[in-house]
């Protein structure tokens, strides 16, 4: 029996050792075991704005368990970008207005397809007013503007075309910033190959993936939107995801520098933050007036880390995205100053209509 036993034993062990020794990058993922002080932070240290949330069924939605969560994580207010225009997005200012007031903001959208169209910029400006009107505090232009729109005739349509102007004049003009979301990520532009660094996230979502002139060179789109900040200098833009720059905060700076009309938000790109501490905190003290707390998806789970690498001092700790970063995170350990207007500070300066009483000085 004994005998039968250890040959059982030594199959198991063998095929063990094989699948350990077939084991795949995609699911090669170590816990460390590098011992180090700190600990994870579960509540902001101050009171925030979400200036880049998504609740796509407002309207209907019970927003009771949103709270709930918002309130664990000390955030007073959510701005929803997803608040759509017309006759949706007053149901979901009812909807707020009645039932959790002041802890929802939300900025209305435009449907791009077909600009160009006689009466089109007409009726966009006109629907915008009315938009602002029933209470949106800014307009959210996702990333389709300069990837997929199509103007009338069919062709692409550039962030910057002019035929466009009317509407960043009229944001200006009612004074509600844009926060618009361009392009993705350059390494989606790049080769697929050992040297690009979303190789892995590319792998498991290969629609991802584009090819060089998909539909345009990567640079070519952020120029269009750099462009039309230049152009619109009356109007505020919030850059979603730091403009895809956060792996790159000195060319960040320059653009900072020459384009004192835009701000940045910070969703989706705290990994690229936190593997850079030292540097990420002198660009967060130098440009702190002009930094948004933003997250952009709403999985309550995920703030922690942002907590984390703006708050802490901490060395060395997971990110919650393997397919983001494959690397470790560091804190930036923030002056308390600069924490108060990258929270909450900077957003009540430029996006209208939120509750200041929710905010300490």
């Amino acid at each position: 029996m004994n005998k039968y036993l250890s040959a059982i034993l030594l199959v198991i062990l063998s095929i063990q050792v094989s699948i350990s020794q077939d084991l795949t990058f995609e699911a090669y993922n170590p816990k460390s075991t590098l011992v180090v002080p700190g600990d994870s932070i579960l509540k902001a240290r101050f009171p925030f704005i979400d200036v880049h949330g998504h609740q796509y069924r407002m309207p209907e939605q019970d927003l009771a368990p949103v709270v709930a969560a918002m309130d664990t994580l000390n955030m007073a207010i959510m701005v929803n970008l997803s608040g759509r225009s017309g006759d949706e997005l007053v149901k979901s200012l009812n909807n707020v207005k009645t039932n959790f007031p002041g802890r929802f903001v939300l900025f209305c959208n435009i449907n791009f397809e077909g600009a160009g169209a006689e009466g089109w910029i007409e009726e966009k400006v006109k629907q915008l007013r009315e938009d602002v009107k029933q209470g949106a505090v800014g307009l959210k232009v996702y990333k389709s503007l300069g990837l997929r729109n199509k103007d009338f005739e069919g062709k692409r349509l550039a962030i910057d075309d002019p035929r466009l102007d009317p509407i960043w004049a009229t944001c200006g003009e009612l004074g509600i910033p844009v926060l618009i979301h361009s392009a993705d990520p350059k390494p989606f532009w790049d080769s697929f190959d050992a040297d690009n660094e979303r190789w892995l996230e590319l792998k498991t979502r290969p629609r991802r993936k584009r090819g060089p002139d998909n539909p345009v060179p990567w640079e070519q789109i952020i120029n269009e939107q750099h462009n039309m900040f230049r152009k619109h200098k009356n109007t505020n833009f919030i850059n979603a995801h730091m403009g895809w720059f956060a792996n790159d905060l000195g060319k960040l700076g320059q653009l900072m520098d020459e384009i004192p009309n835009m701000y940045v938000g910070i969703g989706a790109i705290i990994a690229e933050l936190g593997r850079q501490p030292r540097f990420a905190k002198q660009f967060f003290i130098k440009y702190q007036d002009r930094i948004l707390f933003g997250k952009d998806s709403w999985q309550p789970t995920e703030f922690p880390t942002y907590f984390r690498v703006l708050e802490s001092d901490d060395e060395y700790f997971p990110y919650h995205k393997k397919y983001h970063a494959f690397w470790a995170m560091y804190g930036l350990d923030l002056p308390d100053e600069v924490l108060k207007k990258v929270y909450y500070k900077n957003a009540l300066k430029i996006v209208p209509g939120l509750d200041k009483s929710k905010f300490p000085e």
